[in-house]
């Protein structure tokens, strides 16, 4: 099978972007120099008609096959109910990929593959979240920066298990997230279990239309050094193009030092993040390889002579998941520091293969795997400096049914003393008792956000400190993995 003949992308992290067209971002595989000739290739076998690349294995069918012909007549004829021929096909479709036990291969409609183009031609509306299928569970990878999802304070591997009330067990990920997804100014109640929580909670979102910038800079002075900070939020059609400007512009004005952070970042082109690669991995080591069902690498390299001559950090943490990761360990292997927290571990390559009425299979056909020809896959890239952020980034919204009160005990007391503690309000402890110096915390909050000061925790006191600490965390106040990527920068 020839690269240059076949539709391949990569599924950054084979998950849906919870938008208006609830699709996902794919990347084309394609050598340096013939990146853009494989797009519109690519363009081409998208439209194809006679879905050549589908079928070119037709002819390979099973002795077998007569028994699935046999269960299509036998429904189709006789099920009491009636049995559409449309729903049974794709059902059977989606049957065969469900058996791989892959959550990166699966079936597209055409209602789905529709939204798809939808949200690549232009913007998009819903919750802006990317999500996986983790051992079954509808999982937040990562919300997209300034998005609905992330103003409510979800997180990566947050597991979604209703959407308004109505659970999400036995459906596959297009299906959940066609429940999640919706139009700007609707509203919907995600029912959420969070990692280190013993009970579910509610979440509700509004939803808007989702941010498409994705490259953010500035510069800030570290001991005298000017030094750059590029965000990169996605790895969309213009990413590369908006770094390479942005990075030319801080190095016109002198920076000594750089970091690339991309936190949260759940993926996207892979012409993009080679494109940026290409800044910093000198020709003489590959930045990616790609490995086949036989087990053979193919390399891809840049024409890079020699690398930067100012130090970089990457920051990342588990919302950072495969193009990310791509660059991440890219920039590790030839010696950069990677500072934060381990990253998702997304290492598969899937190919979309239209099937000629405008749906599409997408299967795992490929590895991606480092520099070194590390594969990644499900242990993501580890932090040559790992540092957590503060406790109170790690809270949760507390649904209160009982007021929380002096001389009480409970696991929700001690998620409010830490968020009370994170805010500047000191409780002097974080075991769940409520002592009184929890209450005077409690009443200093109050008192300070204009609410009846009890000293006790009911619903609105503790939505209200839910929301100061969203609020602080996207302060980037407290933002100990950048402070500490700087620090490291020029040691």
């Amino acid at each position: 099978m020839k690269l240059h003949k076949v539709h391949i992308v990569l599924i950054l992290v084979g998950a849906l972007l919870l938008g208006f067209a609830g699709a996902y971002l794919g990347m084309t595989l394609a050598k340096p120099d013939q990146a853009d000739q494989q797009v519109e290739e690519n363009e081409t076998a998208d439209n194809d008609t006679n879905g050549e690349n589908a079928t070119e294995n037709q002819s390979e069918i099973p002795e077998q096959w007569s028994k699935v012909t046999q269960a299509y007549n036998l429904i189709k004829d006789n099920y009491l109910e009636g049995a559409d021929e449309q729903q049974l096909i794709e059902g059977a479709i989606e049957g065969m990929l469900a058996t791989l036990g892959d959550p990166y291969s699966t079936y597209m409609d055409v209602e789905t593959m529709k939204q798809f183009n939808e949200q690549i031609e232009s913007s998009f509306e819903g919750i802006g979240a990317e999500v996986s299928m983790v051992n079954g569970m509808v999982t937040i990878v990562s919300p997209i920066k300034d998005s609905p999802a992330e103003k409510a304070g979800l997180r990566p591997n947050d597991q979604v298990l209703e959407v308004d009330g109505e659970s999400l067990e036995g459906l596959d990920l297009n299906e959940a997230v066609a429940k999640i997804r919706g139009e700007k100014g609707s509203e919907v109640v995600l029912t959420i279990l969070r990692e280190g929580t013993a009970e579910p909670f509610e979440m509700t979102i509004v939803r808007d239309t989702i941010p498409i910038e994705t490259v953010y800079s500035e510069t800030k002075t570290i001991d005298g050094k000017k030094t750059g900070i590029i965000e990169l939020t996605n790895f969309a059609e213009t990413t590369s193009q908006d770094f390479n400007t942005q990075l030319q512009a801080l190095e016109d004005e002198g920076i000594e030092g750089l970091i690339i952070d991309v936190r949260g970042n759940p993926g996207g082109l892979l012409n993009s993040v080679e494109e940026i690669l290409m800044n910093f991995v000198p020709e003489d080591v590959p930045y990616v390889q790609i490995e086949d069902q036989e087990g053979k690498k193919t390399p891809y390299y840049s024409k890079l002579k020699e690398k930067k001559d100012y130090p970089i950090s990457v920051v990342v943490n588990e919302g950072s998941a495969s193009a990310s990761e791509i660059l991440a360990v890219a920039l590790k292997e030839i010696g950069y520091d990677i500072v934060g927290t381990t990253s998702f571990g997304k290492g598969t390559v899937q190919q979309a293969v239209p099937l000629g009425d405008g749906s599409t299979i997408k299967l795992t056909f490929y590895k991606w795997l480092s520099p070194e020809g590390t594969w990644i896959h499900e242990t993501g890239v580890e932090p040559t400096v790992e540092v957590e952020q503060p406790e109170y980034f790690y809270t949760n919204p507390v649904q209160i049914e009982e007021p929380l009160a002096y001389d009480q005990s409970d696991v929700k007391i001690a998620n409010v003393q830490i968020m009370l503690n994170g805010l500047g309000y000191e409780t002097d402890r974080t075991d769940g008792y409520f002592n009184k110096v929890t209450e005077e915390a409690v009443i200093a909050f109050q008192q300070e956000n204009d609410l009846e000061a009890t000293g006790v925790v009911d619903q609105e006191t503790a939505s209200a400190l839910e929301l100061k600490v969203v609020e602080k965390i996207r302060s980037g106040e407290d933002d100990v993995q950048l402070d500490r990527a700087l620090e490291e920068l020029y040691k």
